[in-house]
């Protein structure tokens, strides 16, 4: 498999609203710093070599961009590599960003916002892109408490033409329900990957009845997090990336992209050749074989 050649239109596509996106998206966390996100002593990326990232992954066919202003280490910000490399931007470019939780300048996160903190959040994220409305905007929550408050105020800004569509980041089973209720949800984004809770498997299920997209984060890095992949893959897992003459990040992508046509994936790197890998995942096309083998990998990891 030419990594180098294949485009995202090989995964397939989704609809966010009446957006239409390739399933094979990229997500921006990482790209401001160097090794983890979020680390304290995080090392700024290149600019330059961040803005071949993103203009690359757009020439590979991503038309499914995942931000938040709250993605940045010292001198970076996601979101203004994104305005700088990409605009004007495409006009089939959909660009999801999260509100909710903030950072300070230093780095420290800051309490979730309030119903009332939620528009300046999302004016943050329009000014940053520079633009005058937002495909996506996402509610990423923790805990259970009810999300009526604060999705309704997002439901307030849709209403207003800031926001095109609304979705879910982090959240439990529930909280789709009560959203809904709301305003239509397009997408729900919780870490999913192999050897995922059955709770997440059951939101998979719920958003795939609903036509809701799922849309994973950590697909790759699984329990590793912001670590990113697992430095020791399953045997099983090595055994069919050595077969098929691909990496294990990319079964692991394509393991998630085979759970469902409303599955989305968002792998992020700040690297050109990893990039390639992660967009030609789309294409690989998984036995029945080794699908089945796969499941009892995340069956007895789960």
């Amino acid at each position: 498999m030419n990594s180098q050649t294949i485009t995202a239109a090989a995964s397939g596509t989704w609809k966010l609203g009446d957006r239409t996106v390739n399933r094979v998206g990229f997500g921006t966390m990482r790209l401001p710093q160097h090794g983890e996100a979020f680390a304290p002593n995080a090392v700024p990326r290149d600019r330059d070599q961040a803005i071949k990232v993103l203009r690359r992954a757009v020439d590979l066919g991503v038309n499914h961009i995942d931000t938040a202003a709250f993605y940045f280490s010292p001198l970076r910000c996601a979101n203004e590599l994104i305005n700088r490399a990409l605009a004007p931007y495409p006009e089939d470019l959909v660009i999801t960003t999260k509100v909710g939780p903030g950072r300070a300048p230093s780095g420290d996160w800051l309490p979730h916002a309030t119903p009332g903190q939620l528009r300046g959040q999302v004016e943050e994220n329009l000014r940053q892109l520079g633009r005058d409305h937002l495909d996506v905007v996402n509610l990423r929550i923790v805990g259970t408490d009810s999300i009526a408050d604060r999705f309704g105020a997002l439901s307030e800004l849709r209403d207003a033409g800031l926001i095109r569509h609304l979705g879910l980041s982090n959240i439990q089973p529930h909280h789709l329900a009560e959203a809904q209720a709301i305003a239509p949800v397009v997408c729900v984004q919780n870490m999913y990957g192999l050897g995922a809770s059955p709770e997440q498997e059951e939101l998979l299920r719920l958003c795939g009845e609903q036509r809701v997209a799922f849309v994973p984060f950590y697909s790759i890095a699984g329990s590793g997090r912001e670590g990113g992949a697992p430095a020791n893959d399953h045997n099983t897992v090595h055994a069919i990336a050595h077969a098929r003459g691909v990496s294990t990040a990319q079964v692991r992508l394509a393991w998630t992209l085979h759970r469902g046509p409303h599955v989305l994936v968002i792998p992020g790197t700040g690297d050109l050749d990893h990039l390639a890998q992660n967009v030609a995942a789309g294409a690989l096309r998984l036995t029945d074989n080794e699908l089945a083998a796969l499941d009892s990998v995340h069956q007895a990891t789960a």
